[in-house]
């Protein structure tokens, strides 16, 4: 066993910004941002806002990364941004198949596998969201919703390696509601989706790093990353407060 208690699998803490966010938010960060040497810390601001934090981390050990990308390498597509295009800023991951992206913007499963393959092809990391939503796991179809998700992805993935990717589990009926999945919720699933990179042969399960994100805060996030297959946060409206921010990284420590 290693320091990081879970094989070789180092802890990250993720700020996902959303539609938030400025400049003063930006400045406050990189005045106050921890930087800990016993986790990974990501930060995923707006588009507006990525080249000027990618470049002022350029030489730290915080990254950053692109909250959305369009599922082609360029053309006429008004709004959007490119893969290649966050890589060549110096941006390391973009996340892919958030639960708002799939609900409030029509990201179905082929889409989302689509994205993650062009973010994969431009040498970025794919932050593959995933979850059910509260009539799935009412209905008993939580696993289900779970691993249909992840089919749509290795189905068209020539790679088919999770071992150096990442993947977020994010319970929908928990997103910004401020109602958290209880420990052993997430924890069953993640443990899950680890069983099932195992059974599909897509990866080495115990090297892939799984984010829990869903209302996660300085007051549940000692409780959660004590679970066995919780390997970090995936963080929403508290990564807007650093100092609380701060908190959910020193939280991981344990």
């Amino acid at each position: 066993m290693s320091v990081w208690g879970r094989g070789m699998r180092k802890p990250v803490v993720a700020a996902n910004w959303k539609m938030n966010g400025s400049l003063e938010l930006c400045e406050c960060f990189t005045r106050k941002l921890a930087r800990p040497e016993f986790a990974d810390v990501w930060i995923f601001p707006s588009a507006l806002h990525l080249a000027s934090l990618t470049d002022y981390f350029r030489d730290s050990d915080i990254a950053t990364g692109a909250q959305n990308v369009w599922c082609e390498p360029e053309g006429a597509y008004t709004g959007e941004i490119s893969a290649m295009m966050v890589k060549t800023l110096g941006a390391r991951f973009a996340l892919v198949g958030h639960s708002e992206r799939r609900a409030m913007f029509g990201d179905s499963d082929a889409v989302v596998a689509k994205k993650f393959s062009k973010i994969a092809e431009a040498g970025l990391v794919p932050v593959l969201c995933v979850g059910e939503t509260l009539e799935e796991r009412e209905s008993g179809l939580a696993f289900e919703a779970v691993h249909r998700q992840l089919n749509a992805v290795e189905d068209v993935w020539e790679c088919q390696d999770y071992s150096h990717e990442v993947i977020a589990y994010e319970p929908v009926w928990a997103i910004g509601t401020g109602k958290a999945a209880t420990a052993e919720i997430a924890q069953e699933m993640q443990a899950r989706i680890r069983d099932h990179i195992d059974r599909k042969g897509s990866g080495k399960s115990d090297e892939l790093r799984i984010l829990y994100g869903g209302s996660v805060k300085a007051s549940n996030a000692s409780e959660l990353i004590a679970q066995n297959d919780i390997d970090g946060f995936l963080v929403g409206g508290a990564s807007l407060d650093v100092d609380e921010f701060n908190q959910i990284c020193e939280a991981v420590k344990s």
